[in-house]
């Protein structure tokens, strides 16, 4: 949603759930994770007054342990942190990621370019979802780093059929035919849908569902 019109962004959701998209994908940035301020619980709650799409939040945040009720509380379907954050560091993942199912909310666990795959063999077992970041996080409309689809490769090897894979940042058409390939099966995809001309088109394109 970070590439949306956010002077209307409840007709924004209700036209990509329209289009064909899966969910919302709402980035939550805090000014000292990332170096960026965005939306918090209520908007969350206004979208899901808007539409009936999962909302897949993800905490790019100091302190993700701060911001789990919150947003659960306001509907969020799915809340996503980083490995990388303070908040989550010296043994907090996984009373975090226990908290969250505690709390009636899928996890994910994202990764910065930097982090190697690796670093979250501790916590696969624990979790629904990795989110690969393909772009330095923080703002929107990147350029897909192609490097990152090696740690795709791994971690769709040693992820479970029932954890999902997904890729976040510079996500189009032919960027999402690779991470396709390369194993994730959730793209998130902003400026590719919000910023194009015909959505649905786009999103089938993006699933690699070519018209016949």
């Amino acid at each position: 949603m970070l590439a949306a019109d956010f002077a209307q962004l409840g007709k924004e959701a209700r036209n990509v759930q329209e289009a064909g998209a899966d969910l919302l994908h709402i980035d939550i940035m805090d000014g000292h994770f990332v170096p960026n301020l965005t939306m918090g619980p209520d908007m969350v709650k206004a979208l899901a007054a808007a539409c009936t799409l999962m909302q897949d939040v993800h905490l790019m945040v100091t302190d993700p342990q701060n911001y789990v009720d919150p947003f659960i509380k306001a509907g969020a379907g799915s809340l996503t942190f980083h490995v990388e954050a303070p908040g989550a560091a010296a043994g907090k993942a996984l009373d975090l990621v226990h908290r969250i199912h505690d709390l009636g909310a899928t996890v994910g666990i994202a990764i910065n370019p930097e982090t190697p795959a690796e670093a979250l063999e501790r916590l696969l077992p624990e979790i629904d979802l990795v989110n690969v970041m393909t772009v330095h996080p923080g703002f929107t409309g990147q350029a897909f780093m192609p490097e990152m689809l090696g740690k795709v490769k791994y971690l769709r090897h040693v992820l479970g059929p029932h954890q999902r894979l997904e890729i976040d940042g510079g996500v189009g058409i032919r960027t999402s035919h690779e991470a396709l390939e390369a194993g994730a099966d959730v793209l998130v995809a902003g400026a590719a849908v919000f910023r194009g001309s015909e959505r649905a088109g786009t999103i089938q394109l993006l699933r690699g569902d070519y018209p016949k």
